[in-house]
């Protein structure tokens, strides 16, 4: 299912129609999400955001890992493994079909040991089991089953948060004050426009610390792609923002084709990405996020064979502070 354009677009009359059923999910979800979680002896460190939709959140739970493996440390992440048949608890297997696990927890195991688990608890107990010196958790800050020892919320520059309603009058998955007040800090990625200011003006005047950063691409992968010219497709939050990556790359596709977030190919959808690109003489490329999505299925093994993939990682303007900020929180040596 797309997302409504209205939800990206200052609030008019169908976000004003949709305003009471807001209210009742807002009411639903704060009530949730301010129960108490059980602590952990581990320090939890929770990647979320605030919108339903690609923030950025994978890259930054990789960027975080990273960071904590450059200290000596052991990071475990956890996953509910989002649009993956299973529930888990269970160790992800970075060659396993994203039908069985979805994509995220794909990406995420070719960094570290990856629990995925619909019962945040029990994935808790299983990461704890592997040996975890810290959780670093994808997504979650709206599930109240773990206390959060570092709640970063990572927010995409352009997109913010939309109209600033909640759903299904917009994006936001509850109000934002509900949310910030449960955020020790704020990640901004990408320049931020009039509808990421709010959530940086909200995090000023609670003390909130706020970061920044860039989500690049591989200078690798560009340099195989320079010269070619693209299809490029994505099943992605927002597909403009990975065609917008290829441009800036001065790799500007020549056609696009979009995609619902998550999106689950089909071998139809695949044979007429394949024809299309065959007939005007083009290279196919998607995101990592994509290609992950095309992991074992026979269906689709032709198109994971023609696609070219363009990886991206989130820069920090500050990773020094960043990581000044995390030991701070977590009492690690980072």
């Amino acid at each position: 299912m797309r997302e409504p354009a209205f939800w990206w677009h200052p609030p008019g009359l169908a976000s004003g129609l949709l305003a009471p059923a807001a209210a009742l999910c807002h009411r639903i979800a704060a009530a949730r999400m301010r129960r108490p979680g059980r602590t952990l002896p581990v320090p939890v460190v929770c990647i979320g955001n605030l919108t339903v939709g690609g923030a950025g959140k994978t890259p930054t739970a990789i960027a975080v890992a990273r960071l904590i493996q450059g200290a000596g440390l052991r990071p475990v992440f956890l996953t509910r493994g989002y649009k993956g048949r299973l529930a888990g608890p269970l160790t992800v297997d970075p060659g396993a079909a994203a039908a069985d696990v979805g994509d995220e927890p794909l990406l995420l195991a070719r960094t570290a040991t990856t629990i995925l688990s619909r019962d945040r608890s029990a994935g808790a107990d299983a990461a704890l089991a592997a040996r975890a010196g810290v959780i670093v958790m994808d997504d979650g800050l709206q599930n109240p089953s773990l206390a959060k020892t570092v709640a970063l919320v990572v927010v995409d520059g352009r997109r913010g948060i939309g109209n600033g309603r909640v759903l299904p009058a917009g994006p936001l998955r509850l109000g934002l004050d509900a949310q910030l007040d449960r955020a020790h800090a704020v990640l901004v990625i990408g320049p931020p426009s009039d509808l990421a200011l709010p959530v940086v003006d909200a995090a000023r005047r609670r003390g909130l610390p706020i970061f920044s950063g860039r989500l690049l691409p591989e200078p690798a992968a560009v340099a195989a792609l320079r010269e070619q010219r693209l299809l490029a497709y994505a099943g992605i939050a927002d597909p403009a923002k990975f065609f917008a990556t290829l441009a800036s790359a001065g790799l500007a596709p020549v056609r696009t084709a979009h995609f619902p977030d998550h999106h689950a190919f089909t071998a139809a959808e695949a044979a007429r990405l394949i024809a299309d690109a065959a007939a005007d003489g083009l290279r196919l490329v998607t995101t990592e996020k994509d290609a992950s999505r095309l992991q074992g299925d026979p269906a689709l093994a032709a198109l994971a064979a023609a696609s070219a993939t363009l990886p991206v990682a989130l820069v920090l303007d500050d990773p020094a502070g960043l990581r000044r900020f995390l030991a701070g929180r977590t009492g690690l040596r980072l």
